[in-house]
């Protein structure tokens, strides 16, 4: 797991105004005059989209926590559970093993942009 990765999380809004920005940075560049407000504008974008992200991220940590600590519990309850009740324990935990992986994903998915 690579440390502290940063994770960006735009809005639409902020999407569009990014790109507009930037073809216009781009366009200026070539020209060879490019306005240092552009650039401003721009790590403005990025830096509200990186602190939504980092906020997110930790939310994604969270859910992941809790699902394992979800699975654990049901893996005891079913280990516990007497034969009557093993069947649905082995299905909570077989839902509760889905869920792990389900966070998971997601977690990979956030940190790998």
């Amino acid at each position: 797991m690579p440390s502290n990765p940063i994770v960006y999380s735009y809005t639409r809004a902020e999407s569009r105004e990014r790109a507009k920005l930037f073809r216009k940075g781009f366009r200026q560049a070539l020209a060879d005059c490019v306005d240092p407000d552009i650039r401003r504008k721009i790590e403005r974008i990025d830096q509200a989209a990186a602190a939504r992200g980092a906020q997110e991220l930790a939310a994604l940590h969270k859910v992941q926590a809790d699902a394992r600590h979800d699975l654990a519990a049901a893996k005891a309850v079913e280990r516990t559970a007497p034969r009557a009740e093993r069947a649905a324990a082995k299905e909570a935990r077989k839902q509760a093993e889905q869920r792990v992986k389900l966070a998971e994903r997601a977690v990979h998915k956030a940190e790998q942009g």
